[in-house]
């Protein structure tokens, strides 16, 4: 799995997970928008089977102090090993189905209790999804 190496981890809230570059990604529309993309650790599935995947989160949270983790989908292998790794780690929350809009409210709550924060946040990403039009 792919982490981003330039973030300290003292810094990083969250790990987010997911498919090729979307972690990465996702977490650089964060930096854009509010410069606060150190808040989280990108990891990617790209070539790693589901054992890998979990060892290589559940290091990354030892190594962050990290609580939550976003993934990309549902019944994605990031989203399967996070919820194997998380039976015996029952402090850990996981989040998926994530978007930007999710992601940039967690990131403006940097002193609110991370576990906090996911649920306020949780809102207001499913509130920004839309239609318009026929």
């Amino acid at each position: 799995m792919n982490t981003a190496t330039d973030v300290a981890p003292a810094t990083v809230r969250a790990i987010v997970a997911g498919h090729g570059s979307f972690a990465s990604g996702i977490i650089s529309a964060v930096e854009q928008i509010t410069g606060k993309g150190s808040s989280f650790l990108a990891m990617s599935n790209t070539g790693l089977c589901l054992d890998d995947i979990q060892g290589t989160l559940a290091r990354a949270l030892d190594d962050t102090g990290a609580r939550v983790i976003f993934t990309d989908l549902p019944a994605g292998s990031c989203t399967m090993a996070v919820r194997r790794m998380i039976r015996a780690r029952p402090g850990v929350l996981l989040v998926t189905g994530i978007n930007l809009s999710l992601l940039l409210d967690f990131a403006m709550q940097e002193s609110v209790d991370p576990i906090v924060a996911v649920h306020a946040s949780l809102e207001r990403g499913r509130a920004s999804m839309a239609v318009h039009g026929a």
